[in-house]
């Protein structure tokens, strides 16, 4: 009993520190970060957490990209979040009208679940983002109708490994 009251406090005080802002979609840069700006007009740059869009370059990439600008351009969108990454982007869970746009590109077979960071997801958020990409590739929605999809970080150590001299 001690133990599920232990951890039921360690949740609830992990989730305390998510903090959110409410702004305008105004740029899509490709399937997992937008670009919003605020009632000051400066533009943030946010990279959706826990998912991984296909590259521009990448098969599929600009039908996600395309996929993300349907769900959130030129909408008011709510962002949770609690940290930025090393380029300085706020990683956030975004939602439209309380839909979490992050699981919607997973589910239209746009994104796959970013396992490598699953850390900066809620227990629960994990579990659905890897229930969610498991049914679009029995699917086969999205790039999961492809016969072996390359994941984005893959394609990116690939083109690292082409380019180093």
């Amino acid at each position: 009993m001690f133990r599920k009251c232990f951890f039921v406090l360690i949740i609830t005080i992990c989730n305390t520190h998510a903090a959110s802002l409410t702004e305008t979609v105004v740029g899509v840069a490709d399937g997992d970060t937008i670009t919003v700006l605020d009632s000051n007009n400066r533009k943030h740059r946010i990279r959706l957490v826990g998912i991984d869009a296909p590259e521009k370059s990448q098969s599929y990439g600009q039908r996600s990209k395309h996929s993300l600008s349907e769900l959130v351009y030129d909408k008011t969108v709510t962002i949770q979040y609690e940290k930025k990454d090393r380029y300085g982007r706020t990683l956030g869970k975004v939602l439209v009208d309380g839909k979490d746009v992050n699981l919607l590109q997973i589910m239209r077979g746009m994104a796959w679940w970013y396992r490598a960071y699953k850390q900066d997801q809620t227990i629960d958020d994990r579990l659905r983002y890897e229930a969610t990409e498991h049914a679009a590739i029995l699917a086969k929605v999205g790039l999961w109708a492809e016969k072996s999809p390359i994941p984005p970080w893959e394609f990116r150590r690939t083109k690292r490994l082409v380019s180093s001299p």
